[in-house]
C-alpha cells in the first residue's frame, strides 16, 4: 500500500520513488502529482450518486438539502417538547472515492504512467490529509445551508467527508475510532485555508520535486 501525503507533494514524490525505484525522477514526480489529484479531487458519494468537484457543486448541495430539511423538521418538533436543546451541530456524512479521471488528465498521453496510476489505486492507497486538502470538504465547509435551502435552519450543519471506497483516508489531527496520523504528520504546520490546488498548480509542484 502506498501512503500519499496530500499536504506535501514532495512526500508523495518520495513514496513514488520507493514504490517504483526504476522510474526516472521526472516520471515519478508526474505520477505523484497525478495520485495526489485523485485524492484532492476525490469524487463525492451521496445516496448512491457520484459528484465531481467542483463541476457538480450545485447538484450535490441541492441533493443534500432534502435531508437537511428533514433534520430541521425533527429539531423543531424536539424543541416544542423539551425546554432546551443542546445547540450542537448536526453532522451529515458524505463519502469519498479517488478520482482516477483527474489523475489521468494530469498525465495527458502517458499511457504507461496511467497504467501505473490505476495499478497503484487497485493495490491500495492511504491518503493522509488535512480538511483543506480535499476539494469537497473545503467547499462544503463554506456552504450557507440556510441560503441553499431557502429557510433558516435551527442548528448549525457540519459536513464530514471521508474516504469510504477505493482508498483509506487519515485526517491529520482526527480523533475517535479512525486510524490516527503519525506524530510527525500531526505536528505539520497549520494549513492556510485556500482552495485546493488546481491541475496546473500540481504540475508546477511536480516539476519542482523532480528537480530537487
Amino acid at each position: 500500500m502506498i501512503t500519499c501525503q496530500l499536504t506535501k507533494l514532495e512526500t508523495a514524490f518520495e513514496q513514488m520513488r520507493k514504490a517504483y525505484p526504476k522510474l526516472p525522477p521526472t516520471d515519478a514526480a508526474l505520477l505523484a502529482s497525478a495520485l495526489t489529484l485523485t485524492g484532492r479531487h476525490a469524487l463525492a458519494l451521496y445516496e448512491g450518486t457520484q459528484y465531481v468537484w467542483p463541476d457538480e457543486y450545485n447538484e450535490l448541495t441541492q441533493a443534500m438539502v432534502k435531508q437537511l430539511e428533514i433534520v430541521n423538521e425533527g429539531i423543531e418538533v424536539t424543541k416544542k417538547t423539551k425546554a432546551s436543546v443542546e445547540e450542537e451541530p448536526v453532522t451529515v456524512s458524505v463519502g469519498l472515492m479517488p478520482n482516477l479521471s483527474a489523475g489521468e488528465k494530469q498525465l495527458q498521453d502517458r499511457k504507461d504512467l496511467k497504467a501505473l496510476l490505476s495499478d497503484a489505486l487497485q493495490q491500495g492507497v492511504e491518503f493522509v490529509y488535512s480538511p483543506t486538502d480535499i476539494g469537497w470538504q473545503w467547499a462544503l465547509d463554506r456552504v450557507n445551508w440556510s441560503t441553499v435551502s431557502g429557510e433558516e435552519l435551527s442548528r448549525r450543519i457540519k459536513i464530514k467527508a471521508s474516504f469510504t471506497e477505493g482508498a483509506i483516508g487519515i485526517e491529520m489531527g482526527a480523533t475517535g475510532p479512525k486510524r490516527r496520523a503519525s506524530k510527525k504528520s500531526v505536528a505539520a504546520e497549520a494549513v492556510v485555508e485556500e482552495a485546493p490546488e488546481t491541475d496546473s498548480d500540481a504540475a508546477a509542484e511536480a516539476e519542482e520535486a523532480a528537480a530537487e
